[in-house]
């Protein structure tokens, strides 16, 4: 290797340590986290176990009938970012996302995959009684497509989900799937 190459890995790894170690330092002196601060619990109403339900139709079933599928979403990381374990067994259909609250930028993230190979970056805010997160626009097709989730109806044991996109910048939204989530029952 060359040395030039060597130093720049050191330099980037000494920054990258000054970084993290002044976060720690901020936190242990009493620092906010994030996911402390009112914002930082906009998501609470998600985590749970939860049954999931939706038009059979929306994925290749019989018109009339339901879907079903299970969600489980907790805290992790010391309770500081969200997680989602997202199941589907009648398509064997599974995915995974984990949330947070991005102060300096004043939205909530959250990254999808699944195994399927879907990854999605989603961004949005929690405002008059829902939340929305929505992808960047991508090229699909030969047209620019926004996705985003909709958490809306929320209550103590359920709310509605909605997956909606649109191919004109955001100003109608077609839905493409609508979920019923209620609490599983202890």
């Amino acid at each position: 290797m060359k040395p030039g190459y060597i130093f720049r890995i050191l330099a980037m790894a000494a920054i990258l340590l000054v970084n993290v170690n002044s976060r720690i330092q901020a936190q242990g002196n009493g620092a906010t986290r994030p996911c402390d601060t009112p914002e930082g619990k906009q998501l609470d109403f998600w985590l749970g176990e939860w049954n999931l339900t939706w038009p059979a139709e929306q994925f290749g079933g019989e018109e009339g009938e339901l879907g079903h599928g299970t969600n489980t979403v907790t805290r992790i990381l010391t309770d500081c970012i969200i997680q989602e374990e997202f199941r589907f067994p009648n398509r064997s259909f599974n995915g995974h996302s984990v949330s947070a609250w991005n102060v300096q930028k004043g939205v909530w993230q959250q990254t999808w995959v699944d195994n399927r190979g879907g990854y999605l970056l989603f961004t949005g805010e929690f405002k008059d009684g829902k939340m929305v997160l929505r992808t960047a626009p991508r090229e699909r097709d030969g047209k620019t497509i926004i996705s985003r989730m909709v958490f809306k109806n929320i209550e103590a044991n359920s709310f509605d989900w909605d997956w909606q996109r649109s191919v004109d910048g955001g100003q109608n939204w077609k839905d493409m799937w609508n979920i019923h989530y209620e609490r599983r029952k202890t």
